[in-house]
């Protein structure tokens, strides 16, 4: 479905659907904010908590992780999102079937 990291193509290579009117816009990335957000927050928690480790190194692991964690999962809930959207037949995804 997709033709680079955050593009959608036009259409499926494989059926032919046409994919170029989806409306993803920033819900992907607000929803991969949240997720990171939500995975990353009771590791922190559990790691001051329990080890107490130089700051300085945790606010580099941990930046790194979430960009990582970032980058991983942004195609992918895009990619979920224009699903969603499909299956719902919004925004002209089920303009053929009423004609």
């Amino acid at each position: 479905m997709m033709r680079s990291f955050l593009k959608v193509r036009d259409a499926c290579p494989v059926c032919g659907e046409e994919l170029h009117h989806h409306r993803a816009d920033d819900g992907p990335a607000y929803l991969t904010i949240i997720v990171v957000g939500h995975l990353m927050a009771p590791v922190m928690l559990f790691l001051f908590a329990n080890f107490e480790p130089d700051p300085l190194m945790t606010a580099a692991v941990f930046s790194v992780a979430c960009v990582g964690l970032s980058l991983f999962l942004l195609p992918r809930l895009k990619g979920a999102f224009v699903a969603l959207q499909w299956a719902k037949r919004m925004h002209g995804f089920g303009r053929h079937d009423a004609a």
